[in-house]
């Protein structure tokens, strides 16, 4: 066995919290953790949001941000203890030694310079390349990431490539300096399955092709069981188990891993069409003011009581922009929509306080979709005053009921969003929903910005909650395994047109179209080897076999 590249010994990382009303005091959020990692290999740090593995990661480049302190242990790097370094030393391993790649590439690129000029900037700096050979480097390293036009992509600004390409030129920026060491930070999260393929994919052939040990940081076991050699669970700042994939993935030891290994297991079976929708959107054609364009090309889709039609596709497939439609907040050109049996205006100014109520909508965002200078029972009893009159004891036992019904209850009524946790404020922004005793609400992406096990628990309670209410549901996703566990009836939208509609069990049936194909085919499996299998899968095709 090789000596590690990476040595961490009981690694403790604290930091100081401000509470409201009370004095400021230092809390630990990293608790002794340990662990060795081997040049050229991965280790997938997994865990919900607050685990840590963020904070594991920036340690190792002796780095702790927004405040954060490494308080205790010790972090080696190529035999040296890398917290007892000079500043100048430090310096000198990020960007040299030690590379990162964000979640986020759009907001770490500099909209004002070349995608070239930033992904040799870090190996010029460092003195690993001049920069005539760090371009040569990074034009090898776009082909090696398939990115197109490899000779000439690095000419473009940030804003001239897709999401996707922009992650694989991050990728090509940590590389350029030939590091020892890669911190990728939830390189993926953000991508549609298709493209997210193919930036796994990419990332797993260049750690492979240069030999570089990686740090993969992600909350999605299915995603790391395609590029991990090992895999270690976070909890709070705390390990929970540590060893290698096939362990981890196929024989879990510790109950909160085979919790995450066993997420999205619900069972729902798909329910009959009702005779009359609540919903019909009638061949619907819509553009965004200012352009020349349509986004929207015929749509027509109908929802019925008490069920849930699952919209689904990739990022600019037009899923947003027909709710912004059927809300009234982008008038059609073309088309027209019947609700509750009455035909909706087109414009959101047109229409009554009843249409209003009986259509709501939860957003992607719960951060932004509430007042934080608000209770939550405060948030939560506005629809109440606002559509039925409510007030005083009335008003408050019946937010106490909808506080039951989300399952938080009636100690949280005094608490104020910061103070809630991601799942949490989402639960809030179902039971604001439900205040209003709609017939429809449109569920935007709601579960895409949690963790796996809180966003199993939000789909579980809207399901609970569809069965006591009745309330039918649009739910708008890119993600197939939340289509899998919650819809009745699925469309598939591509380039702003419905590709495929129908029932669940139609739709999710052999023969399919291209795309639908495409789209099913991409969503990561728990099982080691998936990964190569598609796109060995995909690369038979494109051959013509």
């Amino acid at each position: 066995m090789s000596e590690p590249l990476l040595k961490v010994r009981n690694l403790k990382i604290g930091a100081t919290v401000y509470p409201p009303g009370e004095k400021p005091h230092d809390i630990e959020i990293v608790h002794g953790v340990s662990f060795d990692l081997e040049p050229g290999k991965v280790l997938g740090l997994i865990g919900e949001s607050g685990a840590g593995k963020s904070t594991i990661g920036l340690a190792s480049m002796a780095y702790g941000r927004g405040g954060v302190k490494i308080t205790g242990g010790e972090v080696w790097i190529n035999g040296r203890d890398i917290l007892k370094s000079k500043i100048k030393d430090i310096r000198k391993l990020r960007g040299g030694e030690v590379t990162y790649v964000s979640q986020s590439a759009a907001a770490s690129f500099n909209p004002a310079k070349k995608i070239m000029e930033q992904v040799i900037e870090a190996a010029v700096e460092q003195g690993k390349f001049n920069t005539k050979d760090a371009e040569a480097r990074a034009r090898v390293l776009f082909a090696k990431l398939g990115l197109p036009d490899p000779d000439n992509i690095g000419e473009r600004y940030p804003h001239q490539v897709s999401g996707g390409q922009l992650q694989r030129c991050m990728t090509a920026l940590a590389l350029c300096p030939e590091p020892d060491l890669v911190v990728f930070d939830e390189p993926t999260t953000a991508l549609d399955v298709t493209t997210q393929i193919d930036v796994l994919m990419a990332i797993k052939e260049a750690i492979h092709d240069t030999g570089v040990a990686a740090l993969y940081i992600t909350h999605d076991l299915a995603v790391v069981a395609q590029v991990s050699d090992d895999i270690m669970v976070l909890k709070m700042g705390d390990m929970i188990e540590y060893g290698n994939t096939d362990q981890i993935i196929n024989n879990p030891q510790e109950e909160y891993t085979q919790a995450l290994v066993s997420v999205r297991s619900i069972e729902h079976e798909e329910k009959a069409p009702t005779p009359e929708p609540v919903l019909s959107v009638n061949n619907i054609t819509a553009r965004y003011k200012g352009t020349n364009f349509d986004v929207l090309h015929n749509v027509s889709v109908d929802l019925h009581p008490g069920q849930t039609l699952a919209v689904v596709g990739e990022s600019g497939s037009g899923k947003s922009t027909l709710a912004r439609v059927i809300t009234g907040l982008l008038p059609p050109r073309d088309g027209d929509i019947n609700f509750a049996g009455r035909s909706l205006s087109p414009d959101l100014a047109g229409r009554s306080r009843e249409d209003l109520r009986e259509l709501q909508m939860i957003y992607q965002m719960a951060d932004t979709a509430m007042n934080p200078r608000q209770t939550v029972g405060t948030i939560v009893g506005r629809p109440l005053e606002f559509y039925f009159g409510l007030r005083g004891d009335e008003k408050r036992k019946r937010v106490i009921e909808l506080m039951d019904e989300i399952e938080l209850g009636e100690k949280f009524m005094d608490r104020y969003p910061a103070e809630l946790s991601g799942g949490q404020k989402q639960r809030v922004c179902i039971a604001r929903s439900l205040a209003a005793k709609p017939k429809m609400i449109i569920c935007d992406e709601v579960t895409s910005a949690l963790d796996p096990l809180v966003a199993d628990g939000i789909l579980k309670l809207l399901l609970d909650l569809q069965k006591i209410e009745n309330v039918a549901y649009l739910f708008i996703t890119h993600d197939l395994a939340t289509v899998r566990a919650i819809s009745d009836s699925i469309a598939v939208m591509y380039q702003g047109r419905v590709a495929r509609y129908g029932s669940k069990s139609e739709v999710l049936s052999p023969p399919f179209d291209d795309y639908t194909d495409l789209l099913l085919s991409s969503v990561p499996e728990m099982r080691l080897g998936w990964l190569e299998e598609v796109v060995a899968h995909r690369k038979m095709e494109s051959a013509g076999n």
